[in-house]
């Protein structure tokens, strides 16, 4: 009988200890800190121990008082102050990469893009000091979106994951609890190495004391039952929540309808005089045209536009050289790759003025920057030279034509064989930033500078034909894209639409056809751009990705 009790009672503390995980209690005449005993037990867990035999290993641990003073100051104090994989600055230092291949810094001629890229920087900044705060429970996920540039670390997957403009846009979600895994995990997203963490990780493991065993590398992976029990919330939940619960377009529209056609009831008046302005100055000084090269706000272009206006009341006559031109406000002045003049908006008027007067020396080396495209034109079989400014960095006259100067320098030195006009109808544009010759989808050739002209001559010889073909299906593609532009806009009631110049023309007629099976009488009388995020600009205009979720 007594020895079925012992059973018994063996059989319930099995059961118990299958139930509840940690519902272990310290021996009575510990006088150890009950938040410390749960620690211990954690990491007796963690080694392997089985449940059923903590109680045992626990109790003998805390009758041996000169062995587990042993433990406590020699190993696990050690052991808790360098267990941390990451520190803050070897972070930032794991990062760099990244931060090369995102900083805004280097999209100054894509001023969309660097927004995106200032903003989702700020967010990843507060997550990682938050993970660093001591006694943070959880984290929201968070999803950032960054234009990622090609470098030659990236570059190896080959072109064809990046879009017409030089670079991708990457969304990733943040959900880790650590450093280490969230700096993995930004890597990782955005195609860059990670094999500097491992050199990295070993450094910091190297630190600890040799009495600091690392047995505690692995992820910890607690039961459902300790996050029931503690309130806190499982990562694992929460980022499956968050990927189960993607924005679609519908919630989205929900949620900002209110806010955006305030924004652009707002701007109407502001439309008006932009519109107002901008005719006037065209007729006054017969422009061609006036843009801007960045995505300044309603308030700011009218502001440069009235800037214009007194310029030409003071100085009429200066102005009369700029006839027939389009006129780009942007970040410098002087005059631009595809001859538009481009006023600074940080320069006053003495430069503008200054600017004016020297346009006539602009124009001779526009003349003489025709010749030379005509040139390289000959000497590659016909083919056109073409400066694309959607596709293209913002490039000055000067520093195109220097450009084309020293590429046709090292085909006349070349002497090579293309048979005359034999590429008529192909066009090619002249890239300072690629390392190899490369077809776009569009059906233009992409030419390195300082390309092997040999070189040059087998890749544009074998890739004729296709590039004949994509130019062709590209007219194609822009017919159908144009005739769903104009239903889009009738359907819906549109103001206006349009796109990103990184959208392509197969993406657009994608997300239009989607959308023309849509009721959304949210988008009436709205402004709408096709881009890669989701965002209402501060005029009103909505900005959808163009590969939406229903």
């Amino acid at each position: 009988m007594r020895g079925a009790s012992c059973r018994q009672k063996g059989a319930r503390g099995k059961s118990a200890s299958r139930s509840c995980p940690l519902a272990i209690s310290a021996p009575q005449d510990s006088v150890l800190d009950p938040s410390l005993f749960s620690l211990c037990t954690v990491l007796l867990v963690i080694n392997g121990f089985r449940e059923v035999d903590l109680q045992h290993h626990i109790e003998m641990f805390f009758h041996l008082r000169p062995i587990r003073r042993l433990c406590l100051e020699k190993i696990l104090l050690p052991w808790l102050l360098h267990s941390r994989t990451l520190s803050g600055a070897e972070a930032v230092n794991a990062l760099r990469p990244f931060y090369f291949a995102v900083h805004p810094d280097f999209f100054g001629q894509h001023p969309r893009e660097r927004e995106i890229n200032e903003n989702s920087l700020k967010k990843l900044s507060a997550y990682l000091e938050n993970l660093q705060k001591p006694g943070f429970k959880s984290l929201k996920p968070t999803q950032l979106t960054f234009y990622v540039r090609e470098t030659e670390q990236t570059s190896s997957d080959g072109h064809e994951s990046l879009n017409v403009l030089g670079f991708r846009a990457v969304t990733l979600t943040l959900h880790s609890r650590d450093l280490l895994s969230t700096v993995l995990n930004i890597l990782k997203s955005c195609s860059l190495s990670t094999k500097h963490i491992q050199s990295l990780s070993a450094n910091v493991a190297s630190e600890a004391p040799k009495g600091a065993k690392r047995t505690f590398d692995r992820p910890i992976k607690w039961d459902k039952t300790y996050y029931s029990f503690t309130g806190f919330k499982d990562p694992e939940e929460e980022l499956e929540k968050v990927q189960r619960m993607e924005t679609s377009l519908m919630s989205w529209l929900n949620s900002n309808e209110k806010s955006a056609i305030k924004k652009l009831t707002n701007s109407l008046p502001l439309r008006e005089e932009l519109n107002r302005l901008k005719e006037e100055l065209s007729r006054q000084l017969l422009l061609a045209d006036i843009r801007w090269q960045r995505s300044w706000g309603i308030a700011h272009r009218c502001s440069q536009l009235h800037s214009l206006g007194r310029l030409a009341q003071h100085n009429l006559e200066v102005l009369q050289n700029v006839k027939g031109c389009t006129v780009v406000f942007t970040d410098r002045s002087g005059m631009s790759a595809s001859g538009h003049v481009m006023l600074g908006t940080m320069d006053v008027h003495h430069h503008w003025t200054k600017l004016f007067e020297r346009l006539p020396s602009y124009f001779a080396l526009q003349r003489k920057l025709v010749l030379l495209e005509d040139r390289i034109s000959y000497l590659l079989g016909g083919i056109q030279v073409v400066y694309l400014e959607e596709l293209q960095p913002a490039l000055t006259i000067e520093e195109y034509y220097a450009l084309l100067d020293g590429f046709c320098s090292r085909l006349l030195k070349s002497r090579l064989a293309f048979h005359p006009r034999s590429l008529r109808g192909l066009q090619m544009i002249l890239d300072s930033d690629r390392y190899a010759p490369s077809l776009h989808e569009l059906g233009h050739f992409n030419i390195p500078a300082l390309c092997d002209p040999v070189s040059l001559q087998w890749f544009i010889f074998t890739k004729a034909a296709q590039a004949r073909e994509n130019m062709k299906k590209k007219e194609e593609l822009k017919m159908i894209e144009n005739e769903l532009i104009h239903a889009s806009i009738k359907k819906f009631s549109l103001k206006k639409l349009y796109k990103e110049p990184s959208i392509s023309s197969a993406q657009m007629i994608d997300c239009l056809k989607r959308l023309l099976d849509q009721s959304l009488p949210y988008l009436q009388g709205m402004h709408v751009c096709i881009s890669h995020f989701y965002s209402v600009m501060q005029d009103g205009d909505l900005c959808i990705p163009w590969n939406w979720k229903r």
